[in-house]
């Protein structure tokens, strides 16, 4: 690194990179600048930009920061954390504290990464956001019903199952949703500001039902309540807010809308004379959600009585080998962690030499081995196109 690099650099944006990076590892002025062999003033100088630093010094602070250089000398885009936003709005023990922290600054730096991979190849992520929904006043279900229906109708999915649902809001509204690893009593993260906008982290160990549930849960939090940040954890609240209940309802409505449900389920009833739990099971698999949620949705419609779902339990109802038994396979999944349009900037810009393969690794967060492979199995959607095909506007091909 030469200094004509930090000569060109905007040193506001490198001070607050800087500040976002120490505060990440906890570390105060103070030590930072003891790390630089300065004085606590030149840090704070340092920062608001009002100090030019040294090429030794950068190296010196992206080590103590866990950094690389080029964290700071690429032009990267400056958001606002995430977990300053988590930390003005949520309360939680040091325990839990701990547990979400990686999870909400994993899920900062890749959509920060997203946002800087769009500025990279000028493909921003097309938005279809609506304007947010107030329920205020509004019972619980009849406000949770009501959105669903009117976001159904927005996306055009008529009242049937949404067997895409990762994609459809990824790509239908334009949100950012990954799957990360978390403890096992969280199931989903929540956040937007203006720059990033909508942005979900959903716990990849969850089994697929419950991926889904989580992320119509999230998503309620988008449309209804924007711009409040949330972490959903099991034991979060001893008396669960408005704004929690409405997140638990929807998904029941989102999901396994009320005409389309009860149409499904009085054709299994005339066909059969009766509604069975095999009735029961490929009906869940159909809407790919948990037959528990199922069972309850169904006892809230007084389709079923009310103690169904206790009393399957009490008798030792084996979910998975009675699915096993039907044949119902699992529920068809997206296991990557990282959204498909992501992945292919990444391809698109290490293909076009924009990012270096190093850089490739670190957006997809793996080794540079691991790294290759992926980048030829990316390759392998696109290897059927043609230098002449590619950029063809097929709206304007005549035969």
């Amino acid at each position: 690194m030469t200094n004509n690099v930090l000569d060109n650099i905007d040193i506001g944006r490198l001070g607050e990179l800087l500040q976002q990076a120490r505060n990440k590892c906890g570390m105060t002025q103070a030590d930072a600048a003891k790390v630089i062999d300065a004085a606590r003033t030149t840090m704070v100088a340092i920062e608001k930009g009002e100090r030019r630093l040294k090429p030794t010094e950068l190296i010196k602070l992206a080590r103590a920061y866990g950094r690389a250089v080029s964290d700071f000398v690429q032009q990267r885009p400056v958001v606002q954390p995430f977990q300053v936003q988590f930390r003005a709005a949520y309360r939680r023990d040091e325990a839990q504290e701990q547990q979400i922290e990686p999870v909400i600054l994993g899920l900062e730096e890749l959509c920060r990464n997203y946002l800087e991979l769009e500025e990279i190849m000028d493909a921003p992520l097309p938005q279809n956001y609506p304007q947010d929904y107030d329920v205020t006043g509004m019972p619980i279900e009849a406000a949770a019903e009501s959105i669903a229906i009117a976001e159904r109708h927005r996306l055009g999915l008529g009242d049937g199952p949404i067997p895409l649902l990762r994609d459809i809001l990824e790509q239908s509204v334009g949100l950012r949703i990954f799957y990360l690893e978390m403890p096992p009593k969280y199931s989903g993260v929540y956040s937007y500001n203006e720059q990033l906008g909508g942005c979900i982290a959903i716990n990849a160990n969850h089994p697929e039902e419950r991926r889904r549930w989580s992320l119509a849960h999230e998503y309620l939090h988008f449309l209804a309540h924007r711009h409040q940040p949330v972490f959903d954890y099991e034991e979060q609240y001893r008396r669960k807010p408005e704004s929690e209940r409405l997140a638990d309802s929807f998904p029941d409505y989102f999901l396994m809308p009320t005409s389309g449900l009860l149409k499904r389920f009085n054709d299994m009833y005339q066909t059969h004379g009766k509604f069975t739990p095999t009735n029961l099971f490929t009906l869940a698999h159909y809407y790919g959600v948990s037959i528990q949620a199922l069972v309850h949705r169904l006892e809230a419609m007084k389709l079923l009585p009310s103690g169904t779902w206790e009393l399957l339990s009490d008798r030792g109802l084996k979910v998975r080998k009675v699915q096993e038994e039907l044949g119902l396979e699992e529920i068809p999944q997206r296991t990557d962690m990282i959204p498909v349009h992501y992945q292919h900037l990444a391809i698109e810009a290490l293909d076009q030499g924009l990012i270096t393969e190093g850089r490739f690794a670190d957006f997809l967060r793996v080794d540079r081995l691991e790294a290759r492979r992926i980048a030829e199995v990316l390759r392998e959607y696109s290897s059927g196109m043609t230098e002449e095909t590619t950029d063809l506007d097929l709206r304007q091909v005549k035969k």
